[in-house]
């Protein structure tokens, strides 16, 4: 018999965090005039600057709901099935991201070409096959084929994957603590003896910490009653509080956490973790919510492609980039702003929902089988 969970929040807030990557990435502009605006500085960088905190929250998210997921199978069968855990997360991520690696590596440099440019692709395709291309982006920088950057957050997470459940499968799930502390102190301690940018942001051994987070916030509210019972009563205020205080981080990130103190660029990104976590643990459990994503029910059905909308969404950006450069319809700030990102947008979910339906929906129903606990 398989267990079904299904937490109806969460697909809004996978959308938004992928609408947040999206827009990080979104207003490219070659000309100067456009760029030096306050306007143009304003949206690209005061408002979309942090935009990249949806691969944090994508990662605090994943640590949260595949450790919610492993317990209850321990719950229900006394174990977790290792083997069938790897092949269900197989057939959910390798499909798209070995699509994805060949496009980069074997059909962008001819399409490049078509266009009358030279590739200069840098990446190492071994990298890539080996689901550690973001060490890769550490030592290299950005890929030629930008559809190949956005995938060394994938290989963090493929990475995890391998990892936890051989964790948890040795623990008992009352010290399951023991595995979070140690790996949320130990991200701590690399993140202060390796104090840089590239280090802290695409490192595994500096990410896995939020999605131990993630793992520590589910454990919690499904051993400690005291916690879960508080979660579920937060009172408005408290409410409004987590949510303007990651409103504030995703508007003022360098003013409040990346200054001169080394000390707050070390705490960063757990500070950040445990505030999506509140999010997350507010959204699925809080009886007293200002709002529930589910709500928004466009958002919702566009969170179950949420993985090909961020596989893919350079696709998009770049067909619809192309497309106005090569007619004179990027020559304003309007059509930077407006004409590309919407249509870029529009081109990104429909690719996007071709995948799901198409390419991915086949493994995803086989990945059903090899299941005991079913996650919507």
């Amino acid at each position: 018999m398989t267990k079904k969970i299904y937490f109806e929040n969460l697909d809004g807030l996978r959308f938004l965090c992928f609408l947040s990557v999206f827009f990080f990435h979104s207003f490219h502009t070659e000309f100067d005039y456009i760029k030096s605006t306050g306007t143009y500085h304003f949206i690209k960088h005061d408002i979309f600057g942090n935009g990249n905190l949806g691969v944090n929250f994508f990662f605090v998210l994943s640590g949260f709901l595949i450790t919610y997921l492993l317990i209850e199978e321990k719950k229900l069968n006394g174990q977790i099935d290792i083997k069938k855990f790897w092949i269900r997360r197989i057939l959910r991520i390798w499909p798209l991201f070995y699509l994805c690696v060949i496009i980069g590596f074997f059909i962008f440099p001819i399409l490049k070409s078509a266009f009358g440019q030279q590739p200069n692709e840098t990446a190492s395709i071994w990298y890539y096959l080996t689901f550690t291309n973001n060490f890769d982006f550490i030592k290299k920088g950005l890929p030629d084929a930008s559809i190949l950057g956005v995938l060394w957050s994938v290989a963090i997470e493929e990475q995890f994957y391998f990892v936890w459940p051989i964790i948890l499968y040795f623990l008992p799930v009352q010290k399951y603590w023991i595995a979070f502390t140690t790996v949320i102190i130990g991200s701590l301690i690399f993140r202060a003896a390796n104090n840089n940018y590239l280090m802290h942001e695409y490192h595994t051994l500096s990410c896995i910490g939020d999605m131990a987070v993630g793992a520590l916030g589910a454990w919690l509210i499904q051993t400690n009653s005291a916690f879960k019972n508080r979660i579920q009563n937060l009172a408005p205020v408290y409410i409004s509080l987590i949510y303007i205080s990651f409103l504030t981080i995703f508007l003022f990130r360098d003013e409040i956490l990346s200054g001169n103190l080394p000390l707050l660029s070390v705490m960063e990104r757990p500070i950040i973790a445990f505030i999506i976590l509140l999010i997350i643990l507010e959204q699925c459990f809080s009886e007293k919510s200002l709002f529930k994503m589910s709500r928004f029910r466009l958002f919702t059905k566009l969170g179950t492609i949420s993985y090909g909308l961020y596989c893919l969404h350079f696709v998009g950006i770049l067909i619809v980039t192309t497309l106005t450069k090569k007619y004179s319809l990027n020559t304003e700030m309007w059509q930077v702003f407006i004409l590309d990102t919407s249509f870029a947008l529009i081109l990104t979910i429909v690719i996007s929902l071709i995948s799901y339906n198409v390419y991915e929906k086949p493994f995803l129903k086989l990945k059903d089988k090899f299941a005991y606990i079913k996650a919507k």
